[in-house]
């Protein structure tokens, strides 16, 4: 039952208010003043207040705006009941929270009539209090969602940072650099080495399409495939009579993941590849691409070559062959596999970065090395892009060539 509160000085007019009220289905408590009118309130909130506007004390004003304070939780409807009839009066009222007027003497029946458009206001209020309950309770509960997805998307972050052991690694004199910076929390590129005998070194930069979870899963299991620590679970890798081990055809190796993909993994996703073989004393590169980004030569004079024959994106057709190409360092030349998240980096106009682009950019800064020139090219991409959240991964290897003198 509905609760409505009668606030009056005057005992008879109570005793006519709250008769009606009764009659039409509330259950009333009585008030003499706006201070007792308080006190009722504190021990429970009305549906309805009838309050007289000129009362001693605490007037019917002075209570409306106290008890709109005390009850901004739960709102209730408050008529105030008036001899006032100036326009200026009643938007005073309006002001302090009152939701209508009755002149007095009160007619029952417009009393009646204004009580049941309160009762459809009041509804509706409470149905919307209730839903923003609910839009509240929901947003709550995705915001504990988000909060636990995004601490397991750092700690997924951190184990597919580690699936880089390590950053550099030096070969004699030359020198290797990687470096993986995801467009979100995880991210389907991975860039990576593994030795090949005394003096050969293996190296592959992978894309996997999409992004986010499912990609970086791609690369987790791609990453076990050409594994540094276990090359005897290295794709990559054959074991000799002699008990080492010598890299395979690049070309067959890109093949047999092909096949591998889409016979033995469910998934939509398919991934570029550029996979190279560095013989680090004579300096040839023996090359395969499966839709990467063409290999960048920069020579020791700062001269550039970006060439290959692109091939294929390795797990979106069966039966696809793959071409192998060389290319020889000499001694100050450095070899960079890229991502495309590199030469499609867009400036805030769309355009693309390109070949052209990233040639600059090298050409700009020939005179780095290493690690810093990893950084470097990263913020020179933020530069052209305006913007240093980008929107694929970009990753990249950087080799540093300086024979290794066999003895």
């Amino acid at each position: 039952m509905k609760l409505a509160l009668v606030v009056d000085d005057s005992k008879l007019q109570r005793r006519i208010l709250s008769a009606s009220l009764r009659k039409w289905g509330f259950e009333v408590v009585e008030a003499a003043s706006g201070a007792e009118a308080l006190e009722k309130c504190d021990i429970r909130l009305p549906d309805l207040v009838l309050s007289d506007w000129i009362m001693p004390g605490l007037s019917g004003l002075g209570f409306c705006r106290a008890f709109r304070q005390l009850s901004q939780g739960r709102y209730g409807y408050f008529i105030l009941l008036t001899s006032k009839s100036e326009k200026a009066e009643v938007a005073k009222g309006l002001d302090n929270g009152a939701d209508d007027f009755l002149s007095k003497p009160v007619d029952v029946s417009e009393l009646r009539a204004r009580i049941t458009a309160g009762e459809r206001i009041l509804t509706m209020q409470r149905e919307l209090t209730d839903k923003n309950r609910i839009i509240t309770d929901t947003l709550d509960e995705l915001r504990r969602v988000y909060d636990s997805i995004d601490k397991d998307l750092i700690e997924a972050k951190k184990l597919q940072q580690s699936l880089m052991r390590e950053r550099t690694r030096r070969f004699g004199a030359s020198q290797l650099s990687l470096m993986l910076r995801s467009s979100g929390h995880v991210g389907g590129d991975l860039v990576g080495f593994f030795p090949v005998g005394r003096h050969k070194v293996g190296l592959y930069g992978i894309d996997v399409s999409g992004h986010g979870i499912s990609s970086a899963l791609m690369t987790a299991r791609l990453a076990g495939y050409l594994s540094a620590a276990s090359p005897e679970q290295n794709i990559a890798l054959a074991r000799q009579n002699d008990g080492s081990f010598a890299m395979r055809p690049p070309a067959q190796i890109i093949a047999d993941l092909n096949t591998l993909v889409l016979t033995e993994m469910e998934t939509e996703h398919y991934f570029t590849l550029l996979l190279a073989e560095v013989d680090l004393i004579t300096g040839q590169v023996l090359i395969a691409q499966a839709g990467h980004p063409h290999p960048v030569i920069q020579r020791r004079d700062g001269h550039i070559e970006q060439a290959g024959p692109g091939g294929f994106p390795v797990g979106l057709l069966h039966g696809v062959t793959y071409d192998e190409f060389t290319v020889r360092l000499t001694p100050g030349d450095r070899l960079l596999i890229l991502s495309d998240g590199v030469t499609e980096c867009p400036d805030p106009a769309g355009n693309l970065l390109n070949e052209e682009g990233l040639a600059g950019i090298l050409t700009d800064l020939r005179d780095l090395s290493g690690p810093p020139l990893l950084e470097a090219i990263v913020w020179a991409l933020a530069g052209f892009a305006g913007d240093d959240e980008f929107p694929d991964d970009v990753s990249g290897i950087l080799f540093e060539f300086d024979p290794v003198q066999d003895k």
